[in-house]
């Protein structure tokens, strides 16, 4: 559950992802390097199921999930394996796109993905029968909401807050997308960026990565203990941006 955004910058590329989750869930590992079936890959790691909901490999690529597809679901007791590990497969391969296109995701819950390798731009869905895919336009910005946690009647007033950001940002840092993903909104505590539901639900955690020709900056906010990390991650091959 939580809020993407993708921005364009130039010669940079922008993705942030606040995760808003149950405050009982056990509180993540800070972004770290890890091999994955090869793979170099860097990503913050969840403690309890062992995945993520962002990631970049060596080849520059980088992937991002968000729970559920196109509608709110009711969940099954139990699944075959956690969405998180699911990005992980994806995420650590040669070809995001074609791993994507043919994992098998039976008896998964529905996710959003979205793909970014060599300048092209995805957004896969996984409604629990079968998969989505869009192209997208790689050169503008783009906004993200779970709709497990939000109407859309929200998404769309997210999407006039990230278009209004954007407006007023047309070559954004990344200090300020994260400092977006922190201030975002109207000040509706439920639906905000980062948001609070009566200490239940609320903003974890803001993960942030800054994509340059040869390598990666990812900015990792912990907002329970108010603590921050900074990782830069070189590609073995050099990222068309363009």
């Amino acid at each position: 559950m939580c809020t993407v955004t993708y921005a364009p910058a130039g010669d940079r590329l922008l993705i942030a992802h606040s995760r808003d989750e149950k405050s009982i869930r056990p509180k993540a590992i800070e972004p770290r390097e890890y091999c994955v079936s090869g793979h170099e890959l860097l990503f913050p790691r969840d403690t309890l199921a062992g995945g993520t909901w962002m990631a970049v490999n060596r080849n520059g690529a980088a992937a991002v999930l968000l729970n559920g597809a196109f509608e709110k679901h009711l969940p099954q007791s139990s699944y075959r394996k956690s969405r998180g590990l699911v990005l992980l497969d994806i995420i650590a391969s040669g070809d995001i796109y074609n791993s994507w296109r043919h994992i098998d995701l039976r008896n998964i819950e529905p996710f959003t993905v979205v793909l970014w390798n060599k300048g092209l731009l995805y957004e896969g869905r996984w409604d629990g029968r079968q998969k989505h895919t869009m192209k997208l336009d790689a050169s503008t910005a783009h906004t993200w909401s779970s709709v497990t946690l939000y109407t859309q009647a929200v998404i769309g007033r997210r999407e006039q807050w990230f278009a209004r950001w954007r407006q007023q940002h047309p070559q954004p840092s990344l200090q300020d997308i994260v400092t977006y993903h922190l201030s975002g909104g109207d000040g509706d505590l439920h639906n905000d960026l980062r948001m609070n539901r009566e200490e239940r639900m609320l903003t974890v955690s803001i993960t942030a990565m800054e994509l340059c020709v040869d390598q990666c900056r990812l900015q990792y906010l912990d907002l329970r203990d108010n603590t921050s990390y900074e990782h830069d991650f070189s590609f073995t091959h050099l990222t068309l941006l363009t």
